[in-house]
């Protein structure tokens, strides 16, 4: 497709919720402790104390801009999980379970949009909370994108501006040429259009109505 036939020459997208999700964390969780740990976790406590790691995660990956950076949050994070769980145990032990804990699959509609926006000529970046290590992240679920944005690497979370249109930068892409398509209308919503970027609200579910949602990633073909 032409650029004076497309409506946006760059996509941004959200990874988390957006690209890939967790495989079943709360039991891999589970079995990662008797594993590791030789104890028993009900289903609920795993749930909550690994929502609690998410929690701390979420809050704290914009200081992992480096490998040092993310080897001291995976230890805090480690010790955030085995307190919530109750279990006194050493800190590689608890990077263990971790570790053991977290596996990313990617999500159904993500390859065909990728492949719609290859043959269109748009450019797909990604955009995200999360630590510098993402492009390995996506490299190990087979994705690969014309730039990757975190705000390990920036310092900077969603809805902070300055993510979007260091994206933009890398991309050459002016604001009002590019869409993103995030889950979190507080997070990717606002500060795309804090930085002039259109944005569309991803809903899986097909509940969340409004001109500004969409219920697959494979719309935003339609939008271009």
């Amino acid at each position: 497709m032409a650029r004076d036939q497309r409506r946006y020459d760059a996509v941004l997208l959200d990874a988390y919720g957006t690209l890939v999700e967790l495989d079943d964390p709360f039991a891999r969780l589970r079995a990662a402790v008797r594993r590791h740990l030789a104890a028993e976790v009900e289903p609920a406590e795993a749930e909550r104390a690994f929502r609690e790691e998410m929690a701390y995660y979420s809050g704290h990956c914009h200081l992992a801009g480096d490998a040092e950076g993310l080897a001291a949050l995976r230890a805090d994070c480690a010790r955030v999980l085995l307190a919530e769980l109750g279990i006194e145990a050493g800190a590689e032990a608890g990077e263990r379970v971790l570790s053991d804990a977290v596996s990313f699959h990617v999500l159904p509609d993500v390859e065909p949009l990728l492949a719609g926006l290859a043959e269109s000529g748009a450019a797909a970046a990604v955009v995200s909370n999360w630590d510098f290590s993402l492009r390995r992240t996506l490299a190990g679920v087979g994705l690969d994108f014309d730039a990757i944005v975190t705000c390990g690497e920036t310092g900077v979370r969603k809805p902070d501006p300055r993510i979007f249109l260091e994206a933009l930068g890398r991309l050459g892409v002016e604001p009002g040429r590019a869409l993103h398509v995030g889950d979190s209308r507080d997070t990717d919503g606002a500060g795309a259009a804090a930085a002039g970027i259109d944005a569309r609200i991803l809903d899986r579910t097909g509940a969340g109505g409004g001109r500004d949602t969409i219920a697959a990633l494979t719309d935003v073909l339609e939008l271009l």
